[in-house]
Order: C-alpha cells, then sequence, then structure tokens
C-alpha cells in the first residue's frame, strides 16, 4: 500500500496535532510539570523547543531552494516563548499558523533545503509539511503522558508517520558500519516495511503481497518488530523500548541495538 495522504491532508493533521498538544498542555496542572518521555524537560521547555522548530521550519520553506536552512535571525526573535500560560500557548498557535501559511503560499512541490538530502525522500515543501506531523504528534503525546493522559497516535497519522520515518529518517547513502541486514516492520493495521542494511547504506521499502511491492525479494528479515503502527512510531522515537511488551521482536535483536545506535550524520 502506497502513502495515500495528500498534502491538503498533512495541513490538516498539522492543525489537528497542534490543536491537541494545545489542549494538553492547557489541562496540565503546571508548565513546570516533568516531561518523562523527555528528560530534563518541563512542559514549557517542550512547547518552546517545539514551537521554535515550526518556526524555523516556516523560515525553511518560505527561503525555497537554497543549499543551508536561513540564519535563526530569520525565524528567531531572540526572545523565546512567553513563560505565562495563556501567552505561550498564543505563541504555540502563532508558531503553527506560520508553518501553514508558509506551506500553503509554497504548495507542494516548491524546492526547499532539508537535513535529508541523502534519503530517498524528496527535498521539497510537501516532504517538509509530511515531516511535521509524526514530529508534533508524537511531542503531543509526550505532553499527554506528562499529564497522565497518554493516547496513542491516530491510525492515519501513525501509517504516515512510520513511512516517512523510513524514507525520509532511516534511508541514507551513507554505509552501514556492521554486518549486512534486513530489519521488517509489520503493522497491525495491515501495512509493512523493509529496511536493507549494507555498505550501499540503508534502503527503505515498502511490502505487501501483491507485485506492486517496493521489494519482492521473499528473503526472510534478520529481525523484525510487530505493533500497531502507533506503538511503532513510539518505539522509532525511543518512547517505548525494544523489550515493550506492545511489540513482538523476533530475531536478532543486536541488530535494533545497532541501527538505535548508528547516526549516520557523524
Amino acid at each position: 500500500m502506497r502513502n495515500t495522504l495528500t498534502f491538503s491532508d498533512h495541513l490538516r493533521l498539522i492543525d489537528e496535532r497542534s490543536t491537541a498538544l494545545r489542549a494538553a498542555v492547557a489541562a496540565a496542572p503546571s508548565l513546570d510539570v516533568p516531561v518523562p518521555s523527555c528528560p530534563g524537560w518541563t512542559l514549557f521547555d517542550l512547547v518552546q523547543h517545539l514551537g521554535m522548530g515550526r518556526r524555523r521550519s516556516a523560515a525553511i520553506v518560505a527561503a525555497g531552494p537554497a543549499d543551508a536552512p536561513p540564519e535563526k535571525s530569520a525565524w528567531e526573535d531572540g526572545t523565546g516563548a512567553p513563560r505565562e500560560r495563556e501567552a505561550l500557548l498564543a505563541w504555540w498557535t502563532e508558531s503553527v499558523e506560520r508553518l501553514t501559511s508558509a506551506l500553503r503560499e509554497a504548495g507542494p512541490d516548491r524546492g526547499c533545503w532539508t537535513f535529508w538530502g541523502d534519503s530517498q525522500s524528496p527535498e521539497t515543501s510537501g516532504a517538509w509539511a509530511r515531516r511535521q506531523v509524526p514530529e508534533i504528534a508524537v511531542h503531543t503525546y509526550d505532553v499527554q503522558l506528562a499529564v497522565g493522559a497518554p493516547q496513542p497516535l491516530p491510525d492515519e497519522v501513525a501509517l504516515d508517520g512510520f513511512d516517512d520515518c523510513q524514507f525520509t529518517l532511516c534511508s541514507t547513502d551513507v554505509a552501514w558500519p556492521h554486518e549486512p541486514a534486513v530489519v521488517d516492520y509489520h503493522a497491525t493495521e495491515g501495512r509493512s516495511w523493509r529496511l536493507r542494511l549494507s555498505r550501499d547504506g540503508a534502503l527503505a521499502a515498502r511490502l505487501g503481497v501483491s507485485a506492486a511491492s517496493d521489494d519482492p525479494d521473499p528473503d526472510p528479515a534478520d529481525v523484525s518488530a510487530r505493533g500497531t503502527a502507533s506503538d511503532l512510531v513510539l518505539f522509532f522515537y525511543g518512547r517505548i523500548p525494544p523489550d515493550s511488551p506492545r511489540l513482538e521482536l523476533n530475531g536478532d535483536r543486536h541488530v535494533f541495538d545497532q541501527l538505535i545506535a548508528w547516526d549516520p550524520s557523524v
């Protein structure tokens, strides 16, 4: 099954997850509540981090084709986020509006600087829109967890988000520094992915029962993980550990340890 979400869908989901985050922050007893999934951070720290990231993304999209991201002065005025709750929530809303306005103006096909130039994903404003959704969704989960009311990521967010994680964040032409390996992920909602790790880098593919699969190779995986799409995303982002009872792992789990520790940018 291919990605079927459109640019408009991604804009809609940015708004939906941003609203959910705002609601969770508004319901918290204090902005000083610690976020257990982000050690050392409070709710204020998380919102400031996420808001600054959306402002930076907006500036990148607005700049169009470039060899480097805009200077910090293009998206940050040096004052940071306000510490009073209502002002912080208004600042967060404005951060998201900056992002969605820049994306709408650009449309899905404008070329942009990206940090994923060595991946299988395009370097476009549409890819930036897609990338925002799991970022905001996972941090929404973080806030919900901090206030004692964690919720799974919505199915369409999680399925599209995990696909994006594989093709944008995992795939690379940087050589894998260990023995070649094949990693499979299976979402209980009916979608599967394969990541091939070798001297050629990391190559992501969608798996399926039809001949339209990206990778019809029947070779078995060295290790696999099965769970809901939400739990696969949370596993990818380190929110649940490999030994979580919410995941079913089979094969050589050491490959997951190597993959988690690998930073191709170094």
